[in-house]
C-alpha cells in the first residue's frame, strides 16, 4: 500500500516560461479506449485566449511497455513511470483486468511502485473504477470519493475507510478527485480546467468535445428504474423556466404550480429525474449562476447576490463558504478573467 503524506495544492499553470500543466495517465491492462482517451480529449481541447495549450497530456504506462486494453487491442504509450514524477496532476482510468481489486486485493508491484513515485504536491484524479487503484494504494482512505453507481456496493465492503458517495457525478476533494461512470469523466475533466483558469476556457473546451460544460444532477438520474408512466407529467420544463428566473423568489410550490403538480408529486418526480432535492437543485443554479457573474462581471457582490436569487451578500457568502471554502470576493480574485475587477 502507497502511504499517502498530504499533498499540497499545486498551481494549475507553470509560471514564466516552463509550459503548460502536465498531466499523466496511467494506462493499465484492460483499461476501456473510451475512459483513457477523455483526458487528452478534453485537456487538449483547453486552449488560453491566444489559443496556446493550457495542458500537456501524456499517457504512460507502468514499465514503459505497451498494455493491452478491453477492446483487445494494444495502446502504445509515450512513456513509462518517470512521467508520473513530472505530472502536475496524475489521472487514473479504469482497469478490466484486476478484479482482485474488487475484493480489497493488492495492486501489482509495478503499478504500486509506479504510484508510489508520484510526486508529492501531485493532484490525483480517477474516472470511474479508476477509483479501485487510488483506494487500493490506500490513497483514498478516510476520504470523499464516486465511482460507477452499479459498483458502490462491492467498493465499500473492499474500502470500508473511503466515504463513497454515489449519487455525485464527481468528487472533488482538493488534491485528489474522483468521478463516476464514464461520461463523468467528462465532467470532472471540464471541472478542472473550470477550477485551475476559469469558466471561460472551460466553456470554449466543452464546445469544442461538443459537450454540455455543465451537468444538472447526480449519478442518481442514470441508475436503472421503473419506467414512468408516459402520461405523467415531467419537470424538465419547469427547470428550464426556474433558469430563467433564478433571480426572484422560488418556492418548491411555485415550482409546482408551474408544472402543474401537487407538491408532494412534484417533489418525488423531481427528484428521480434529476437526483437531488428541488432546494438542491436551486441552491446549485444559483451558486453556478453567481460564479458566472462573479468571473466575468465587475458587478458589487451585493447585485451578484440580488441577480442570482440569493436575496443578500450575507447569504451568497454563507452558501459560497460552505460550498466552495471561499467567499465570493476571494473567488473573484483567483477566478476573474477581467483584470480590471477589483475585489
Amino acid at each position: 500500500m502507497v502511504s499517502d503524506a498530504r499533498r499540497t495544492a499545486v498551481p494549475a499553470a507553470r509560471d514564466g516560461g516552463d509550459g503548460p500543466h502536465r498531466i499523466a495517465v496511467l494506462a493499465l491492462p484492460g483499461v476501456p479506449p473510451f475512459e483513457l482517451g477523455i483526458p487528452s480529449r478534453v485537456f487538449g481541447s483547453a486552449l488560453d485566449d491566444e489559443g496556446r495549450a493550457l495542458y500537456e497530456v501524456t499517457v504512460c504506462t507502468a514499465d514503459g511497455g505497451p498494455v493491452l486494453s478491453d477492446a483487445g487491442f494494444a495502446v502504445q504509450p509515450a512513456a513509462g513511470a518517470a512521467a508520473l514524477a513530472e505530472a502536475d496532476t496524475v489521472i487514473v482510468p479504469p482497469t478490466h483486468a484486476m478484479p482482485e481489486l474488487g475484493r480489497g486485493g493488492p495492486l501489482p508491484p509495478e503499478v504500486t511502485a509506479a504510484i508510489a513515485g508520484i510526486r508529492p504536491g501531485a493532484r490525483l484524479v480517477s474516472i470511474c473504477s479508476g477509483s479501485y487503484v487510488l483506494a487500493a494504494a490506500g490513497l483514498l482512505d478516510g476520504r470523499p470519493a464516486t465511482t460507477h453507481w452499479n459498483l458502490t456496493p462491492e467498493f465499500r465492503r473492499a474500502y470500508p475507510r473511503v466515504k463513497v458517495d454515489e449519487d455525485v457525478l464527481f468528487v472533488d476533494d482538493g488534491d485528489v478527485l474522483t468521478s463516476a461512470g464514464v461520461a463523468a469523466g467528462v465532467d470532472l475533466c471540464l471541472h478542472m480546467i473550470r477550477k485551475d483558469h476559469g469558466a471561460a476556457a472551460a466553456n470554449r473546451a466543452a464546445r469544442m468535445c461538443v459537450v454540455p460544460p455543465w451537468r444538472d444532477g447526480g449519478q442518481a438520474q442514470y441508475i436503472d428504474r421503473p419506467i414512468p408512466d408516459p402520461t405523467v407529467a415531467g419537470t424538465t420544463d419547469t427547470r428550464a423556466w426556474a433558469l430563467e428566473h433564478l433571480g426572484e423568489p422560488l418556492s418548491v410550490a411555485r415550482l409546482a404550480g408551474h408544472a402543474r403538480m401537487s407538491l408532494r408529486s412534484f417533489s418525488r418526480r423531481f427528484r428521480d429525474e434529476v437526483g437531488m432535492t428541488p432546494v438542491q437543485w436551486l441552491t446549485a443554479q444559483r451558486l453556478e449562476l453567481a460564479r458566472q457573474l462573479l468571473e466575468t462581471t465587475d458587478l458589487s457582490v451585493d447585485l451578484v447576490a440580488h441577480r442570482s436569487g440569493f436575496g443578500s451578500a450575507n447569504s451568497l457568502r454563507a452558501h459560497m463558504r460552505s460550498t466552495f471554502g471561499v467567499s465570493p470576493a476571494h473567488y473573484r480574485r483567483s477566478f476573474s478573467s477581467r483584470a480590471d475587477v477589483g475585489a
